[in-house]
């Protein structure tokens, strides 16, 4: 019975529906755009659905999240890619390890927000992307009091060592790309 319900709730992440919704060709357009990328982490990557994505442009994926059935789930969606039980605030790599670090719709569920970002800022290179709700009232997504306001990611991005941020709008979402 168990199974069942976390097979529906896998295919529910990855449905044609939610790739739409999450604009992943397009989030990952952007995550791209500045740098010549080889290595990323995606961070909180649940089924895979970005980390798929970002390895089937050619990239060396990594892959972190707190549920160890998401990170099996995981493996059997990008099997090229290599995923780890960790949490966001508690990395398990080495300085400047990555390229593009990327947070999809996960910031607003860690535990403690600024730790996760110094953690994203020691492990990448180059750059963090974070993918979140607008702050705003919307018939899908968390409800507001989860949603982050984009002063707020503003400024702990600035307090976790990165140093412009700049934010893309998106048609459901916003992509905010933190430069270090």
């Amino acid at each position: 019975m168990n199974e069942r319900v976390f097979n529906q709730n896998i295919e529910k992440l990855r449905s044609e529906e939610r790739r739409e919704r999450l604009e992943v060709k397009r989030v990952v357009d952007l995550s791209l755009d500045h740098e010549p990328v080889s290595f990323v982490l995606d961070i909180g990557t649940g089924s895979g659905l970005f980390a798929e994505e970002f390895a089937n442009r050619g990239f060396r994926v990594f892959g972190v999240d707190p549920n160890p059935e998401m990170i099996e789930a995981a493996k059997q969606f990008v099997p090229e890619a290599r995923f780890y039980n960790a949490q966001a605030e508690n990395l398990p790599f080495n300085d400047s390890s990555f390229d593009v670090v990327f947070f999809g719709l996960v910031l607003h569920e860690v535990d403690d927000y600024l730790k996760a970002l110094k953690e994203a800022s020691r492990v990448t290179r180059k750059e963090a992307a974070i993918l979140e709700w607008e702050y705003a009232a919307q018939e899908f997504g968390p409800p507001l009091e989860h949603r982050l306001k984009k002063e707020f990611i503003e400024e702990l991005a600035l307090k976790a060592g990165f140093k412009n941020v700049e934010v893309h709008k998106l048609k459901n979402l916003v992509l905010y790309k933190l430069l270090k």
